[in-house]
């Protein structure tokens, strides 16, 4: 009965704790998450509207000095196989892919030790200025820290220098699982939880919007996932930056994680976790349902376990590639998706305003 208790709660638009989070996590039955978090879902972004975005997420770099476990895609400098683009080489495929119709770069790389401030800054100007058609959703909190230190500046500096030439949003990387237990474990370098909140903080100030990200799967029990969100939270009481939470799992390939955690984690619990964040999160807009990290079907049915969005079409992605984790799509699968799992499909910007909505009579059959 404790449980009903607290799904009463949620429903009712009360907030739960993380002991009452914890007790859900543990013992709610699936289908019970999901009808609570339908609602919820629907009462924040009334009617069928699912949004998309049409996107692409290239890397500049893959070099890296912070050997993250969980991580197949990073370089050492010198490392056979490593690579930096020059400014140019970016802007031209910024260039081709606005030619595609992609209005959101998603731009992340390596901790790159060598890297000058003054590259970074470039590339926000140049983009904002040659190829005004899409917006940088650029640098996780992780080359944030290491802007910062490379140059000798505080981080709060490095974002207002980056807001200067013309940022406006960060993605949520970086994140993993913010629990200090597990962050030891699986990126020792990275810093704590409390680096990746303070990089959020700052941002949310200065005005940056953001997302925030959970990779789950591996060394993590229920009191981090709860810790993890909880995290979250507070951070949008204070500066009410985030717009969405993206949860995606572990994908084990070519990683040295690999050897302890060699399997996905499931649909079930990716399910979970979208119903379950829906539940906890009571203060951020939108939770996005991951086609890609996830498969297509698991995510048309996170659309029924309290997602709204649907994520990005992922013109380029090479991170999970690198783990032997590879899904594609265009924007008409994306649509057809979407209107196939029961909803409209509306494509937005970075910042979840609408451009358009596209009825079912404009899907290829």
């Amino acid at each position: 009965m404790y449980v009903q208790d607290i799904l009463a709660k949620a429903r009712e638009g009360e907030r739960i704790t993380r002991e009452e989070g914890i007790e859900l996590y543990r013992h709610a039955e699936l289908l019970d998450l999901a009808e609570a978090a339908n609602e919820i879902r629907f009462r924040k972004n009334p009617g069928q509207q699912v949004t998309f975005v049409v996107d692409t997420n290239p890397n500049y770099s893959n070099v890296c000095t912070i050997d993250c476990i969980f991580c197949a895609f990073y370089r050492h400098p010198g490392e056979e196989g490593e690579y930096t683009y020059t400014v140019d080489h970016m802007i031209g495929k910024f260039k081709e892919s606005a030619g595609h119709g992609v209005t959101t770069v998603l731009l992340q790389g390596g901790v790159h030790p060598s890297l000058p401030f003054d590259y970074y800054k470039e590339l926000v100007r140049r983009t904002r200025k040659e190829v005004p058609e899409v917006f940088p959703h650029f640098f996780s909190t992780s080359e944030i820290i290491g802007m910062a230190h490379g140059a000798g500046m505080s981080t709060e500096q490095v974002l207002r220098e980056l807001w200067d030439a013309g940022l406006r949003s960060l993605p949520g990387g970086g994140a993993e699982i913010l629990s200090d237990r597990v962050k030891k474990k699986i990126s020792r370098l990275k810093g704590t939880s409390a680096d990746w909140a303070g990089v959020m903080k700052q941002a949310h100030r200065i005005g940056y919007k953001t997302t925030a990200t959970m990779m789950y799967g591996h060394l993590e029990n229920e009191e981090d996932v709860v810790e993890h969100l909880e995290l979250v939270r507070q951070i949008q009481d204070e500066g009410n930056g985030f717009t969405a939470f993206i949860p995606w799992s572990f994908k084990p390939g070519n990683t040295p994680l690999e050897k302890i955690i060699p399997h996905y984690a499931t649909p079930t619990r990716y399910l979970q976790m979208i119903a379950f964040s829906r539940l906890y999160l009571d203060n951020l807009p939108h939770i996005q349902a991951s086609w890609f990290s996830e498969g297509k079907k698991t995510g048309q049915m996170a659309l029924h376990f309290g997602a709204d969005d649907f994520g990005g079409t992922l013109q380029e992605e090479n991170v999970h590639a690198a783990a032997n984790f590879v899904n594609t799509t265009s924007t008409e699968e994306c649509v057809r998706l979407i209107h196939d799992a029961g909803f409209s499909a509306a494509q937005r910007t970075t910042l979840y305003e609408i451009l358009r909505v596209i009825p079912t009579a404009e899907v290829a059959v």
